[in-house]
This record gives C-alpha cells, structure tokens and sequence, in this order.
C-alpha cells in the first residue's frame, strides 16, 4: 500500500477550525485543540439561544404593550383575555407594534372590545 501523506488536508482543517475562532481569547484562537472544543460550545450556546430569543422577544412585546395599557387603565392579563373573548386574532408582535408605533390604532382595538 502505498503512503498517504494528509500534510495538506490537516492544514486545511486546521485552518479552518482556527478562521471559525478568530477573534476568541487566549489560546482558544490560536491552539487546535481549544479552538475545537471552543467551536462546539459555541455551537450548543447558539442552538440553547436560538430558543431563547423567541421568550425574549415575547416578554418584550408584553412590555411594550402593557405599558400603553396602563395609561388606559387596563392590564395586560384582562386585555388580553378581552380579545380572546371579542375573537380578534391579532398576536402580541403585531399588538406590541401598533402600540409603540401606532398608539391611535391600539386605541381603537382597545375601544372595540
């Protein structure tokens, strides 16, 4: 059998583990090894985050929203339990903007029901 030098696939491997941690500390961005294992924890903070953001982004739409429902004397629990029962599907991304961009809007869903 003949002898198989990987001399070339190992540097390219190498270099692109260490162009994916560019930018890291300390020895993570210049070791092979760190830099692998640097590279998947990365990988499982970014997927678990990914998750993350979509309860972020909703507790923010309920904050943005319940602070113009306070104004108006309503909370947000009963506000959004009127809509429920008045069967207005509008979702809290879509409620949340009309309230922060488009406050006479919002009052006149709040009116509605």
């Amino acid at each position: 059998m003949t002898r198989v030098k990987k001399g070339v696939n190992a540097l390219k491997t190498r270099r692109n583990v260490l162009r994916k941690v560019k930018g890291y500390r300390f020895g993570r961005s210049k070791k092979e090894r760190q830099a692998n294992e640097a590279i998947f924890h990365a990988g499982t903070y970014a997927f678990a985050h990914r998750k993350d953001k979509k309860g972020d982004f909703r507790r923010l739409w309920n904050v943005r929203m319940s602070a113009l429902l306070k104004e108006n004397g309503f909370s947000y629990s009963k506000f959004i339990s009127m809509l429920k029962r008045a069967n207005i599907a509008l979702d809290r991304k879509i409620l949340a903007d009309l309230a922060q961009n488009n406050p006479e809007t919002f009052k006149k869903i709040l009116e509605s029901i």
